[in-house]
């Protein structure tokens, strides 16, 4: 593990994170192209301690997982930027986390069925009168005709960073350094 530079900003508060974590709506999947970065936005679920995510099981993303399966999962949120009467402070409001592990299949029906369950709760909550059928999940076909694979990403180390927004300092449309 690589320490962080600005422990100033280090989150550590596990809670916190879980939180950040269950409620952001896309996260970026960093993976290692031979020599080449290649990130990816996703819809994701943070669940049993956990990313989970699904696509196509064909696709540059698949081929690199399966060549490299050591991945880096980067969330972040930008809460407002801070004004201060000298520039040099000036800063951002924001959350990161970033979870580096292995991203695997889920081979076991019940978890892959259990984390899109979880993906619906989050993104449509209350819109489906039933839970999601194994079934359902098992037969999935993309409009591409190939079968869908969710994803694991168990993180072997968590990192969070965050600055949050004084509300006295957010910089708002027409505020000027005269008013500070």
């Amino acid at each position: 593990m690589i320490p962080m530079r600005y422990v100033l900003r280090q989150c550590n508060d596990q809670e916190k994170i879980d939180s950040f974590l269950r409620q952001a709506k896309v996260g970026l999947l960093g993976l290692a192209d031979d020599h080449q970065p290649y990130v990816v936005p996703l819809n994701f679920v943070w669940w049993n301690d956990a990313i989970y995510f699904h696509g196509a099981e064909e696709g540059r993303k698949n081929k690199i997982m399966y060549e490299n399966p050591g991945v880096c999962f980067t969330v972040c949120a930008e809460y407002g930027t801070i004004a201060d009467p000298v520039p040099a402070k000036t800063d951002t409001a924001y959350m990161s986390v970033m979870l580096f592990g292995k991203a695997s299949p889920v081979a076991d029906l019940d978890e892959a069925t259990g984390a899109l369950q979880a993906m619906l709760d989050k993104y449509v909550p209350g819109y489906y009168n039933q839970p999601l059928a194994k079934q359902h999940v098992n037969k999935y076909r993309s409009s591409y005709g190939s079968a869908a694979v969710v994803y694991r990403i168990k993180p072997d180390e968590i990192t969070a960073k965050e600055n949050p927004l004084n509300p006295e300092s957010a910089f708002y449309p027409g505020r000027r350094v005269g008013d500070d």
